[in-house]
């Protein structure tokens, strides 16, 4: 069941309907918002658009490179898998 959770945001309240708990949205708008004052801090930027649109590159970065580990692991997985099978069938 959906609910309606406000966040804060660089000082702007945003209300979130979601299906997560109220923590887990907490957690996510944290990590938003410290990810955006990281670029503004680092002085990249001073318009907060384009800090947003480059803090959001990062964490599509760190999805990325994330997402290509996982599918690593899971092609080494079947790949030990397929080996096992193998081991197997030479031992009968």
């Amino acid at each position: 069941m959906k609910q309606r959770v406000e966040v804060n945001i660089r000082g702007h309240e945003y209300f979130i309907r979601s299906s997560r708990s109220e923590a887990e949205i907490q957690r996510v708008a944290a990590f938003v918002d410290e990810k955006i004052n990281g670029v503004m801090a680092s002085g990249a930027t001073v318009d907060s658009l384009h800090a947003t649109i480059l803090a959001f590159m990062n964490v599509a970065g760190l999805y990325i490179d994330l997402q290509e580990k996982v599918d690593q692991e899971e092609d080494a997985a079947e790949r030990i898998k397929a080996l096992n099978q193998k081991l197997e069938n030479a031992l009968k």
